[in-house]
């Protein structure tokens, strides 16, 4: 029970403030509960008693995540338990959201999975954490890590040194995700033995890739042309994950490989998009509001636009 209620009874008081309309009486090892989302509540309780008996201590993150899950009709026991792989801190690296997991099911059995959503929702460090599963496995040979060095709206200028040193900063993002799957000192041997790769998509022109798990990072800042050119090099053995987020193009006159891929391959065996959104963002919950607000301004945007042309149609 303390550890379901939590200290002084602040998961009780949390779950009670979100569901104001109903009633929760603890008495010993009972819990009694009425009121207009009574089942939705007693779910939940159920929800976290499972989480509980599988090893995961109930906290403010996972609690959050359970409520919005249950609301949702979803199983966080079954969510927020599926291990990936231990990280290089030590600690257990897990889909956090309904979506997430979904996200990880489809990179287990597809050939080719396309993570598409905004920023936050993991799709970069969780193909990261598969792809080291994946090495780990030995269901492949090497990992390599993709993405197009293209900058984000502004001019970085003249970067000194040598060519990995130019591009280095447009693959940080990828380092940083490996590095918390594989400590800094076992990355590099296997960086330098080759097991692990991290160039930019440039490099990736003529070649074919075998036995590999192949992450293209920021697919919406490729054009038609390196889409194509990157979904082709994939030879046998090899498992493929393009992450991106089609609200952040930066590629020249918006001549993205990532729109208006998914009519065109989603018929494709062995290939799936998994489309995330706000309810999958993992930072601070200020974010996926954010999101939230530029999603619905663009949507206004396009439907004032949408009757501009109607009234312009009408007058002529």
């Amino acid at each position: 029970m303390p550890g379901l209620l939590g200290q002084g009874d602040e998961w009780l008081d949390q779950i009670e403030m979100r569901f104001p309309e109903t009633d929760i009486l603890v008495r010993g090892n009972e819990i009694v509960v009425s009121g207009q989302q009574a089942d939705t509540v007693g779910r939940l309780f159920e929800e976290m008693i499972m989480l509980l008996q599988r090893g995961l201590p109930i906290d403010a993150a996972n609690l959050g995540q359970s409520i919005d899950m249950v609301a949702a009709d979803e199983n966080p026991s079954d969510v927020l338990t599926a291990d990936i792989l231990k990280s290089s801190r030590g600690g257990r690296i897990r889909p956090k959201t309904a979506g997430q997991k979904r996200y990880v099911d489809a990179i287990k059995q597809n050939t080719i999975t396309f993570g598409i959503g905004p920023a936050g929702t993991g799709k970069s460090w969780l193909a990261v954490a598969m792809a080291v599963q994946a090495l780990q496995n030995k269901e492949v040979e090497r990992i390599i890590l993709t993405r197009p060095a293209v900058e984000a709206g502004e001019r970085l200028g003249f970067l000194p040194g040598d060519l990995m040193a130019k591009i280095d900063p447009y693959l940080r993002p990828l380092y940083d995700a490996l590095y918390d799957m594989v400590d800094l000192e076992g990355a590099q041997r296997l960086q330098e033995r080759g097991v692990i790769e991290v160039a930019p998509l440039a490099f990736m022109r003529g070649r074919t890739l075998n036995n590999s798990f192949i992450i293209l990072d920021e697919a919406q800042n490729t054009t038609p042309e390196q889409m194509k050119m990157f979904l082709t090099r994939i030879g046998f053995g090899s498992k493929v994950v393009v992450t991106g987020d089609a609200t952040q193009i930066d590629v020249p006159d918006g001549r993205s490989g990532l729109n208006r891929l998914e009519p065109m391959l989603r018929s494709i065996e062995g290939l799936e998009f998994v489309l995330l959104g706000s309810r999958d963002v993992v930072r601070h919950s200020i974010v996926g509001a954010i999101i939230d607000a530029y999603s619905e301004n663009d949507e206004k945007k396009r439907k004032d636009a949408e009757a501009a042309k109607e009234r312009r149609k009408n007058a002529t």
